[in-house]
């Protein structure tokens, strides 16, 4: 334990559900969901609030407030472009500060392929 604060990184920790359906998802959602695991985890505010807060973010997410009249509460980060999202909270306790991911969900949206090419 330490005198004060703590700050980044901080740690994540999933609630059954959502790890399982996290868990459930293809490779590829689960690296855009890693990627900004890295970033929320690290960032100095995991509320993310103020303007160009959330340049660190990958491409395709972004960071908003469930409520916008409750500053301090829940967040959607969303990825894979609105495809999916997980739902946190971030518990600002002096000895061991985290952030709890509630809710997982993605649409199952598969990225596009390419057409069979027509025999000659």
């Amino acid at each position: 334990m330490t005198d004060g604060f703590m700050g980044p990184p901080w740690q994540m920790d999933w609630t059954l559900d959502a790890r399982s359906a996290f868990e459930a998802v293809p490779a590829h959602v689960r690296e855009i969901v890693l990627a900004a695991r890295v970033a929320l985890v690290t960032a100095k505010d995991p509320y993310f609030r103020g303007i160009e807060t959330d340049a660190c973010l990958p491409d395709g997410t972004q960071i908003m407030p469930v409520r916008s009249s409750d500053p301090k509460g829940a967040r959607l980060l969303l990825f894979d472009d609105e495809h999916g999202w997980l739902k946190y909270t971030f518990v600002p306790r002096i000895a061991d500060p985290q952030i709890i991911v509630e809710e997982f969900f993605w649409l199952g949206v598969e990225p596009p392929t390419k057409p069979p090419s027509e025999p000659a």
